[in-house]
């Protein structure tokens, strides 16, 4: 999540929906059913800036994994094409952890 924005908490949400289920989209069928078995474990982190988020994106690109960046429409609190946050998964929490295991909770 872009910390940046200072997103409302429903707008948050919303945003971060968008990338789990986007995520979860265009991952392989075998790890969308371990992800439900699982629980459907969903971790939010931040980030300080944009391009954060764009490397962030590009390193789980580089390592295989699903992923989908949210670009906001602009109906609400920012404006269209903001990208917002990324969504990372599902995959083996190792994998995960190796990308983002610095990044600071989002509580």
């Amino acid at each position: 999540m872009n910390e940046s924005l200072n997103l409302p908490r429903g707008k948050l949400a919303a945003q971060v929906a968008h990338a789990s289920v986007a995520s979860l989209l265009t991952a392989k069928d075998e790890l969308q059913k371990e992800w439900v078995r699982s629980g459907m474990p969903k971790v939010i982190l931040a980030v300080g800036t944009e391009q954060e988020l764009i490397q962030l994106h590009e390193q789980a690109v580089a390592a295989g994994l699903s992923t989908q960046q949210i670009q906001d429409a602009g109906k609400t609190v920012v404006i269209a094409g903001t990208l917002t946050c990324v969504g990372i998964g599902p995959a083996k929490e190792a994998q995960i952890n190796q990308l983002t295991g610095s990044l600071r909770l989002v509580i």
